[in-house]
């Protein structure tokens, strides 16, 4: 995946309103623009930091850039926009980088299911059959010497929600998948966050036994572009 138009770089002022974000500009001016992410951001919206955003030429936009990457305090790169999850997953998905699931024929994303959700990815397998793949994206280093990341990093019920359905799937005699993709470079592993979302620990647990699949991907990350490295470890 590479940025185009290229990322412009600024610093962080202040994150604010869950969706905006204030940053200096090279030459001194302070700009407001849009913070694609709803979680706590938690060691990625620190005042100070360098960040990169991309620029829109949607006239229609009220804001016309997007936070796109920041870099922690540990010099790791983040992309805190957790759209781009999709489009990575995605695009290692079509270029068989994914352990057991490159065996398909087509690829459809937000197709609906369960009572009301879509779901991030549809793969229909070569011979019939089909694999419902929900993707999130792992921003939360919670050990920087280990590498070991969290999901999430603040209570989600519509997470656990996404869980009971791919349950729901596996249970209708599909086949279902949850992706963490690692849009951090400090991550080395995932696990749920248990100590921040219990009950999504717990409907993430009620989901593996049940036969849904958990994967993780490791991201590089860079002002240029992104790409998936490989899989990660998913730890209890």
């Amino acid at each position: 995946m590479k940025f185009d138009p290229p990322l412009q770089e600024a610093v962080l002022v202040r994150r604010y309103k869950r969706f905006l974000a204030d940053v200096e500009m090279p030459g001194g001016a302070v700009t407001t623009i849009h913070c694609p992410n709803t979680g706590a951001m938690t060691h990625c919206a620190e005042p100070g930091s360098q960040v990169w955003y991309s620029t829109s030429d949607n006239p229609k936009r009220k804001y016309a850039h997007t936070w796109e990457l920041v870099r922690d305090e540990h010099a790791n790169l983040v992309c805190i926009n957790s759209a781009r999850a999709n489009s990575l997953v995605k695009e290692a998905l079509e270029q068989g980088q994914v352990r057991g699931l490159s065996h398909f024929e087509s690829l459809q994303t937000e197709v609906r299911y369960g009572e009301s959700s879509r779901v991030d990815i549809k793969l229909t397998l070569t011979g019939g059959g089909a694999i419902y793949v929900e993707v999130k994206s792992a921003t939360l280093l919670d050990d920087p010497v280990s590498g070991r990341g969290s999901f999430p990093d603040a209570v989600s019920k519509r997470a656990a929600r996404h869980l009971a359905e791919l349950v729901q799937v596996v249970r209708s005699g599909s086949a279902a998948a949850l992706i963490y993709c690692a849009q951090h470079t400090g991550i080395k592993s995932v696990q749920a966050a248990r100590h921040i979302d219990p009950a999504y620990a717990d409907a993430l647990h009620e989901a593996q036994c049940a036969g849904v699949k958990l994967l993780a991907l490791g991201v590089a990350i860079s002002p240029t572009g992104m790409e998936v490295t490989g899989e990660l470890p998913v730890l209890d």
